[in-house]
Order: C-alpha cells, then structure tokens, then sequence
C-alpha cells in the first residue's frame, strides 16, 4: 500500500524548470532512495513534498490525504518528518530542548518521558550531552540529533535529506545502521543520498534522478548492479 504517492510533479525556480513531472510512490514500510548527482532535483523533490518550496503542478498524497497544497506545519501533523540536509538544529539551544521541540506534537508528559528515553537509549551519545549547548557538537552527534528530533513526533514516513554527508566513514557507516534500525521499528523512510552504494545497499527500491526527471528505478539490488548506475554513481 502507498503511503506517499507524488504523480506528475513539477516545480520552478523562476524560469528554470526544476522538477519536470515526476511520479514516484513509498510504500509503507519501505526505504525508498533518491539518488543523482549535484543539480538532478533530489533535494527540490523533498522540500516540495514536505511543502517548503511551492509546487507548479502535480499532486502530493500521504497516508490517503491530498497535501499538495497542505502548509508544512500542518503536513508534520499528519505523521511526515523531514531531516534536512544541513541537519538544521538549533544551534543554541542543548540537546535536551532540540528534542524537545520535536515533540511539539505532543502534549502528553508521561509519552514525552517514554519517548526521551528512548532516544537517549538509541542515541546514547544524546544522553551523555543532554545538556551541551547542540551547535558544540561534532558532525556525527549533530546528525544523530536531528534524527532524533524528528523520531521524537512519531512520524509515518520519515524523510532524509543527505544524512551522511560530512561524516566519517565510520560514522556513515553508524547513520545507515540507524535507518536501518528507525525502518525496522516500523517507520517508513525517503532517503535522499550521494552515497549511491551504502543507500542503495539498504533499500527496498530506489530511482535515479537526472535534470529534474526519473530516468530509472527499480529494487535497491537491481540499480546496484544496474551498468548505468554503476558508472554513473558507483564508480564501475
């Protein structure tokens, strides 16, 4: 069943035709990536889905709703949570209070608790700088906060946008881990991702993005051993 089903997209910047009709669709439970180069629309195709960027045409619809012109805050409320590239937290706020503003969904204290725990107990680094200021953070721990606060509003489809980028190997490593650990728990994952080989290793089904346009998709093992995927991306 389609969770999220994005049918004939398109979106401008200016004149410039960004996205030229795309039609993609996450099914629940899976991790579906989005991989290209620089420039393909990976970034723009997220942002439009999430509503922080305008849509020219085309239709958005989540878990049975049509949100194609649903504002952001209130498509957060439907169960969609974007971590975006950058990871965007709040720089001076700690750890503790970044987490809590991801529960702003939430008015029930005792839940608040169970879910805090929970995250100190996935993310133990967390737990450990609970109280550091968040923008003192490494890359890594950064990434591992703004995975959490977008875990702590219970999201359906939790949307991420280049979580690996910065970090170590190791480190890349431990974040596709977390997908992997977040996918099994029952949350259903976009992925938007350079690291075409550790993405595609982890994924139910992907599709390629060229210029604004799907030019292939298929299972995560079918594109990795795709000749055009494989020279495009994966260095073959």
């Amino acid at each position: 069943m389609a969770l999220l089903e994005v049918n004939q997209l398109e979106v401008y910047y200016g004149v410039i035709r960004a996205l030229k009709g795309i039609s993609f669709e996450v099914n629940e439970g899976e991790i579906v990536t989005l991989i290209g180069a620089n420039g393909a629309g990976k970034t723009t195709t997220m942002q439009s889905v999430v509503g922080l960027i305008p849509k020219h045409s085309g239709t958005v619809i989540f878990d049975g709703h049509n949100i194609t012109k649903t504002p952001c805050h209130k498509i957060v409320h439907l169960g969609m949570t974007q971590v975006p590239e950058g990871r965007r937290i709040f720089q001076e706020l700690s750890v503790y209070d970044n987490l809590l503003m991801g529960a702003f969904t939430n008015n029930d204290k005792e839940a608040f608790k169970r879910d805090l725990d929970a995250i100190y107990t996935r993310f133990p680094r967390l737990a450990e700088r609970r109280n550091q200021i968040a923008g003192t953070l490494s890359g890594g721990e950064q990434q591992m906060l703004a995975m959490g606060r977008a875990i702590m509003s219970h999201p359906k489809l939790l949307m991420l946008d280049e979580p690996s980028m910065g970090l170590s190997p190791l480190l890349v490593d431990q974040v596709f881990e977390i997908i992997k650990d977040i996918n099994r728990d029952g949350t259903t994952i976009l992925l938007v991702e350079q690291n075409a080989g550790k993405s595609l290793a982890i994924s139910d089904r992907a599709y390629v993005l060229e210029n604004g346009n799907i030019v292939l998709s298929g299972t995560g093992k079918e594109l990795s051993e795709s000749e055009m995927v494989q020279k495009a991306y994966l260095g073959g």
